[in-house]
Order: structure tokens, then C-alpha cells, then sequence
């Protein structure tokens, strides 16, 4: 009797863990969720990332699920205190994880999960990233539910009377297939990870040259809010810490190019005070100036 006690005390604890989540009101129909500017780890338990929910009427259209099981469910309990209403739609950015893994609790709701087409073709891993960094509290009742729908280029959905224009590209910016939503009547573009401030972005899996050009094609569409995965600013300006950092590392690495200079002369040069205020400049930086160089050396 006594290990079975133990033992549903153990299993309850899994799944008692709750996240402290405040929406932030950005206009009527729209609250985020903003996430610390930080690396995912057991003490913000992948709360370092953006996702929002958009007033259809009588149902939420979510942008990105977060981090877990348990993130997607506190956020829609939050969400429900401020109007009680289901999930219909929910639409991911891109594929890195922190994004997307709170899709199985919407998929529990009835949600249709959209994503970029990337996901049509990705295979269930073994351990999942998150599953590394954050608590099993926290990551109790997580699982890989992938979208079942998919978009290519571009497309127009009608939601509620509301037309949602998603654009997905078909080359790596951000990550390998980063996707947009823009959603003319709200004058709002949710940029995911195409858009960071308050902390330096990461160039990993991306193109600089495609970044800059995604930046424009968002800042074209004049939208009074632009938001990003990360960073808690929510205007037309948000885009501003991205650009201008881009910007100088392309021009630092392509002088450096110019010069002759090798990777490795380069890195010890790459130093931008202007940035170094931003968090995880110490962790990411470096890295950014180093992909930056292969993809522009290629380029010349």
C-alpha cells in the first residue's frame, strides 16, 4: 500500500507543475505570452520564448504553442480567465522546439495545427531537445505532435472573417523554413524567430542575406505591431535590434573578407560593443560572426 501511495504521490507531482504566465493585452483581439531573454534551462523551464493568442470571435487562433505540454495548457488557463473560449487554430513559425511542443494539449482540445511544410517530412526523435534543459515537472505529458497541415509559399486562410496571410520560405533564414503570419485587419505581423530584441539572435541554422531580406519584406506591410519570438517589444521598431546587428556583422565579417582575413583572425576581431550589452552576446555572438563568414565567403 505504501509504494503504491508513493507512487501516485510521485506521479501527480509530474503532472502538478504549472508555469507562471501573465498575458500581456497588445490591442482587443491579441495577448502574448513573453518569454525571459534567456537559454532554456530548469530554472525558466522553456519559458524563454514568445507565443500569442488572437480573439477569432468564438474561438483562439494560438501563434506557436511554447516549450511543453504543461506551457500550452497554463497559457490557455490564463487565456480562459480573460474569455472562455477553445483553441480552433494553432500556427507554428518554424521548427525548433521551444515553438512547438506544447502542440499535443491543443491537439487534445481540437485544434488544426498549421506549420511550413519542413514538418511534413520530419521524423520523431528519440529525446527531444527540451527534454535535455528543462525539469521533468516541467516536461511531464510532452510528446512530438507535428502539424497536419502544411504551407508552401504563400497562403490566405479565412478564420472567423478574418483573412490570416501565412508566407512560408523555402530557404533557410532563421532556421530552414521559417514561416510568417500576417494578419491585415489586426495591423499585426507575428514574425517568430525572424524578429528578436532584448537578447542577440541566433544564426545557427540560418542566412544572413536571406535575414536581412526577410526583415524587409516584414517591415513592407506597415503593420503598427511586429512580434517576434523573443524579446518583449511589440511595435513597428521591434525589428530595429535584429536589423541593425545583422547590418554590422555583415559588414564586419565582409571587410574582413575584403582583407584577406581567415576565420580564425576574424572571430578575435569580431568584438561589437554596440551589442554586448544584449543578453547571450557572451554565448551567441562568435557563433553568429562565424556563420556569418562561411555563408559570405561562399557568397564571394
Amino acid at each position: 500500500m505504501k509504494f503504491f501511495l508513493l507512487s501516485a504521490l510521485a506521479f501527480h507531482s509530474l503532472f502538478s507543475f504549472e508555469y507562471p504566465l501573465e498575458p500581456q493585452k497588445i490591442s482587443g483581439a491579441i495577448h502574448c505570452f513573453f518569454g525571459a531573454p534567456e537559454i532554456m534551462d530548469t530554472r525558466n523551464n522553456g519559458n524563454m520564448t514568445n507565443t500569442c493568442y488572437v480573439d477569432l470571435g468564438q474561438s483562439y487562433l494560438v501563434i506557436d504553442s511554447g516549450p511543453s505540454y504543461n506551457y500550452a495548457r497554463d497559457a490557455h488557463k490564463a487565456m480562459r480567465n480573460i474569455k472562455d473560449q477553445q483553441v480552433s487554430h494553432v500556427l507554428i513559425t518554424h521548427i525548433h522546439d521551444d515553438h512547438w511542443l506544447g502542440n499535443g494539449y491543443y491537439k487534445e482540445q481540437g485544434a488544426l495545427i498549421i506549420g511550413p511544410k519542413i514538418f511534413a517530412n520530419t521524423v520523431k526523435s528519440n529525446e527531444i531537445r527540451m527534454q535535455k534543459y528543462i525539469s521533468p515537472e516541467a516536461f511531464a505529458g510532452t510528446t512530438e505532435v507535428f502539424p497536419t497541415q502544411f504551407i508552401d509559399g504563400a497562403e490566405t486562410l479565412e478564420l472567423s472573417g478574418k483573412k490570416v496571410e501565412l508566407f512560408a520560405y523555402d530557404h533557410p533564414i532563421h532556421s530552414q523554413n521559417d514561416m510568417t503570419v500576417f494578419i491585415p485587419s489586426l495591423d499585426v505581423v507575428f514574425a517568430g524567430d525572424l524578429v528578436f530584441n532584448e537578447r542577440i539572435l541566433s544564426l545557427r541554422d540560418g542566412d544572413i542575406n536571406n535575414w536581412l531580406s526577410a526583415l524587409e519584406d516584414i517591415e513592407a506591410k506597415g503593420s503598427k505591431y511586429i512580434i517576434g519570438g523573443h524579446g518583449s517589444m511589440f511595435l513597428r521598431q521591434s525589428t530595429q535590434m535584429t536589423k541593425e546587428y545583422l547590418q554590422e556583422v555583415k559588414k564586419f565579417v565582409s571587410e574582413a573578407i575584403e582583407e584577406g582575413l581567415d576565420i580564425t583572425d576574424t572571430l578575435e576581431k569580431s568584438h561589437m560593443p554596440r551589442f554586448e550589452h544584449l543578453k547571450l552576446y557572451d554565448t551567441a555572438h562568435r557563433q553568429n560572426v562565424e556563420s556569418a563568414y562561411r555563408t559570405l565567403e561562399w557568397a564571394e
